[in-house]
């Protein structure tokens, strides 16, 4: 539940933001008459995100035995390299974000303004896919259903609150931090989901080595232990690892998170030369 908590916290608060954008700079060009086409176009990207998140979840349940676990693994692997790609574009664009939208929006006025629920909608709808994707993963990961789904929603809900808070100029917060940190940590719940996916191409014998364990620790941490199930469901720690599995875990983790710590500070040295210019409070948030 806190691993997808999160998840749908950091998931969603990008969202969240990108639609405060879009609208702070509808309101502030006096172009509220369009507001309706942008709901529209978040609307439309919404649902394709829960259309999505019910084909894996119910269309992956009547597969075949077999097929269930080659179909879960390439799945959770292409999460992990979804979540990977988005949380350095994040960490890359987060200090121009508003400026990259306010220039897309500017294009999409030409004409009816229709253009603008195409801006909408790709601009939340691929947060969205990835969302549902990702948190599709975790859950598959965990073992669990219920737990997960609520964690994850109430991550979305309470970055939806963060967002109107942020809009209308009722709360400040330090978004690289957050951004930086939350990325962190979304990168380790990321090499579990990775990890799993490489032990289910095991199991439906893509990839070799399903019993060649690392370790089997279920002694000490059995899986139904409530230590077990916190490790499972945080880090989405096995007892039983195999090599594959584990060197997967380590190389990603040590690669990806050195990249990423790296990717960051950089980021803060050049955000300590050059100040960002801000135009309304919501965006001053981003620039922060």
């Amino acid at each position: 539940m806190l691993a997808n908590y999160l998840i749908g916290l950091r998931e969603g608060l990008e969202g969240a933001l990108i639609v405060t954008i879009l609208v702070a700079y509808l309101v502030k060009i006096a172009r509220r008459d369009l507001l309706g086409r942008l709901w529209t176009g978040v609307g439309l990207a919404v649902l394709l995100a829960l259309t999505i998140g019910a084909v894996l979840t119910f269309g992956t349940a009547s597969l075949p035995e077999t097929a269930e676990p080659a179909i879960a693994g390439s799945l959770s692997i292409a999460a992990t390299g979804l979540v990977t790609r988005m949380v350095f574009w994040m960490l890359r664009t987060a200090r121009d974000l508003s400026g990259h939208l306010r220039g897309t929006i500017d294009r999409s006025l030409v004409g009816t303004g229709v253009g603008l629920v195409l801006v909408a909608f790709l601009a939340v709808g691929r947060e969205g896919i990835e969302t549902a994707l990702f948190i599709w993963a975790a859950v598959q990961s965990t073992g669990e259903t219920t737990l997960p789904l609520i964690g994850a929603a109430l991550g979305i809900l309470t970055a939806v609150g963060l967002g109107a808070l942020i809009y209308f100029g009722m709360l400040k917060i330090n978004l690289a931090r957050f951004f930086t940190w939350s990325g962190a940590i979304l990168i380790v719940v990321a090499a579990g989901v990775l990890s799993y996916g490489v032990h289910d191409l095991q199991e439906s014998g893509i990839l070799p080595g399903e019993h060649l364990l690392a370790f089997d620790v279920s002694a000490a941490i059995p899986p139904e232990s409530w230590y077990g199930t916190l490790l499972k469901g945080t880090l989405n720690f096995s007892p039983e690892t195999t090599w594959l599995s584990l060197v997967a875990w380590l190389v990603y983790t040590g690669t990806v998170l050195t990249m990423f710590l790296m990717t960051s500070a950089r980021n803060r040295a050049g955000r300590s030369i050059v100040a960002p210019r801000v135009d309304t409070p919501a965006m001053a948030t981003i620039a922060r």
